[in-house]
C-alpha cells in the first residue's frame, strides 16, 4: 500500500496540545506513533526523542483548568507513521 500524499517530517519534539510552541498541526493529518522502550504507547501528550522522555497523563488527576497533569518518563523515543 503507498501513500502519494507527502508526508511531513516528524519533529524531534512534539506536543498535541495545540497551545503549545511544540504542535504541528500538519503531522496530525496522518496517523502517528510512539515507540518508548521498545513498546507501542496511546496515551503519549508530548515527546522529545533527543532527549529520550515523553509525557503522559497521570490517572484521573487533572489541574484546575481541567487539563490532565502529565508525569516525565525517560527511556528510548522512537516516533513513526503508520
Amino acid at each position: 500500500m503507498t501513500d502519494t500524499t507527502q508526508r511531513p517530517p516528524l519533529p524531534d519534539h512534539l506536543s498535541i496540545d495545540p497551545r503549545s510552541p511544540h504542535h504541528v498541526a500538519a503531522v496530525f493529518q496522518h496517523d502517528i506513533g510512539i515507540r518508548f522502550n521498545d513498546k507501542e504507547r496511546g496515551d503519549v501528550e508530548e515527546y522529545c526523542i533527543s532527549e529520550g522522555w515523553i509525557k503522559v497523563p497521570s490517572g484521573k488527576t487533572v489541574d484546575r483548568k481541567g487539563h490532565p497533569l502529565l508525569i516525565k518518563l525517560k527511556g528510548k523515543v522512537e516516533a513513526f507513521y503508520r
